[in-house]
């Protein structure tokens, strides 16, 4: 692919959406002198891509209408319509029409929306909308708005197509490097189901105030910026409600249940940032669930029903084959990076790493299933490799001095024959033969650098094959997973990514380049005085050991 200089600016047919908090409004279009059109038409057919395609979708109706672009082609468009009910769509917001008893949508719409189930488009409206028009099939009608007079306008898909992409690329968004017609078209389609998913998003509830901004484009709807709720929303009920349940109020939560409202769980995604959230780093990541948090094993979530029924076609495996490659090869964590060797410490003796957890965290209360205390897991991973040599690693908000979940060295060191604290949980799962978790995600972490794990609660990743299981893994859970599988579920699809350099959602192998590169900015004053509060708790808590 031959690229030229980039092209003045136009308003391109593909188009990034105006996402919040965006640091990039549009793609840059590149002359390229050996662009192909092939398969173009169809793609954007598929993927309803094209044109404000992030925007509202008003209330139509059901099928069998006609849409007319002008107001004083309204006329033309009833005699056309032949009793079918007509939509004036009016962009600028100008007309106030209100006779014939037409339907009146005023404002940017989603056009493939407004054009889905309509017989014809009266008025043609600019090109990108007669190329719509064209790839669904739907005849476009001119109006002399003068005389009154119709008449049929030709459709040549083929010709809109060229004028469009004809000896043109794009520069990726998120590399800077050239991609085809046919790449952007898929980014768009990346971005649409984002935004599909959303649609009916009515408020988010529990979110802190440093993490709204990293989360909002991650929960935009299209037309309307995320609404943090501070009370119950109950005025938003009939819509669903994104719930941070950690950090939500439980009375508002319980009356929004009352109110019947449908709760969404959101929770960090598996590669979140580089520092803890419990410093108040906003995540790069998080997990949105309609079912039920992935973590909770008495019912199905979707990453699970994925797991269970899901089917991964070759370039999906591919895709985590080589992501997986990635993340091993950069160190990289959910909270940050690390790839140093560490020299076993017992020699040939087999070496067993137990992470700690946040003792009151959700994914401890439910996924464990009973237990509770990371003393008590030491305690069993003795009784089930007395010979090995224990590395006992306190979770990094433990350590940090934030949350619940410290053990007294010397109890400790009952069960555990060393306490790793700031090492790497990368190098350190390198270096071991095992790694023995409650729910803890370090074990998936395991996994990915092909370590044998063992399960003693029930994390989302036990029970399909790939780990040896002593918690109550639910018998629902009988497909056998590979690893790529495991990895295409749990980090290409289930999360959603957000680029921290240009604001914009964005597919899981760009968040990993940025974190392996450090590619994060500046932490802020409001992490600083975390990190100065888990000090002093820490050195509080040592007073009282």
């Amino acid at each position: 692919m031959t690229a030229l200089p980039t092209i003045s600016p136009r308003q391109l047919f593909l188009r990034v959406p105006p996402f919040p908090g965006a640091r990039l409004s549009g793609f840059a279009e590149v002359s390229c002198a050996d662009a192909s059109l092939d398969g173009i038409g169809e793609r954007l057919r598929e993927l309803r891509v094209g044109g404000t395609y992030w925007a509202a979708q008003p209330r139509l109706p059901h099928d069998h209408y006609v849409v007319v672009t002008s107001s004083a082609a309204v006329e033309a468009a009833v005699r056309l319509a032949d009793r079918n009910p007509v939509v004036l769509w009016d962009r600028a917001g100008h007309s106030g029409h209100g006779n014939y008893g037409i339907f009146v949508v005023t404002g940017e719409c989603d056009p493939w929306h407004m054009l889905a189930n309509a017989t014809k488009l009266i008025g043609g409206g600019d090109d990108h909308l007669r190329l719509i028009a064209a790839l669904l099939n739907i005849p476009v009608y001119e109006v002399d708005e003068t005389t009154g007079e119709t008449w049929r306008a030709p459709t040549d898909v083929e010709g809109l197509i060229a004028s469009e992409f004809d000896g043109t690329a794009f520069e990726n968004p998120f590399t800077g490097e050239l991609m085809s017609a046919l790449e952007a078209i898929e980014l768009c389609g990346f971005w649409r189901r984002l935004i599909d998913s959303n649609r009916d998003l009515g408020g988010a509830l529990g979110f802190a105030f440093w993490k709204q901004s990293h989360v909002a484009p991650l929960l935009w709807n299209g037309s309307a910026p995320v609404q943090f709720l501070r009370g119950d929303g109950r005025q938003i009920s009939d819509k669903r409600i994104a719930v941070w349940r950690a950090k939500a109020a439980p009375e508002s939560v319980a009356e929004l249940e009352r109110a019947g409202a449908r709760l969404v769980e959101v929770e960090d995604g598996f590669i979140r940032s580089r520092g803890l959230g419990a410093d108040c780093i906003p995540p790069l990541s998080i997990t949105v669930d309609a079912l039920a948090p992935h973590f909770d094993p008495s019912r199905p979530s979707e990453l699970e029903l994925l797991l269970q029924n899901g089917e991964f076609d070759a370039p999906t495996l591919a895709r985590a084959r080589e992501l997986r490659r990635l993340i091993v090869s950069a160190g990289l964590g959910k909270y940050g990076q690390g790839n140093a060797a560490v020299e076993r410490p017992a020699g040939d003796r087999r070496h067993i790493l137990v992470p700690g957890q946040v003792e009151d965290d959700r994914a401890v209360q439910s996924g464990g299933c009973g237990l509770v205390s990371n003393l008590q897991l030491l305690k069993r991973v003795r009784e089930q490799a007395p010979d090995a040599y224990i590395l006992y690693k306190p979770h990094p908000d433990v350590l940090a001095g934030h949350r619940r979940g410290a053990i007294a060295e010397r109890e400790c060191l009952e069960y555990a024959d060393e306490v790793v604290g700031e090492l790497p949980i990368s190098s350190l799962i390198g270096m071991v033969d095992e790694v023995h978790v409650n729910t803890s995600l370090a074990g998936f972490e395991a996994l990915l650098r092909e370590k044998a794990v063992t399960t003693y609660g029930v994390p989302f990743y036990a029970g399909w094959g790939l780990t040896r299981d002593l918690g109550p893994v639910p018998s629902r859970r009988t497909t056998v997973r590979i690893l790529d599988e495991m990895v295409a579920a749990a980090l290409l699809i289930y999360p959603r990514y957000l680029d921290p350099a240009t604001g914009l959602p964005c597919p899981a192998e760009v968040v990993v380049a940025r974190l392996s590169a450090a590619e994060e900015g500046d932490a802020g004053l409001v992490v600083a005085m975390r990190r100065l509060q888990g000090k002093f708790m820490r050195r509080l808590r040592s007073l009282v050991q």
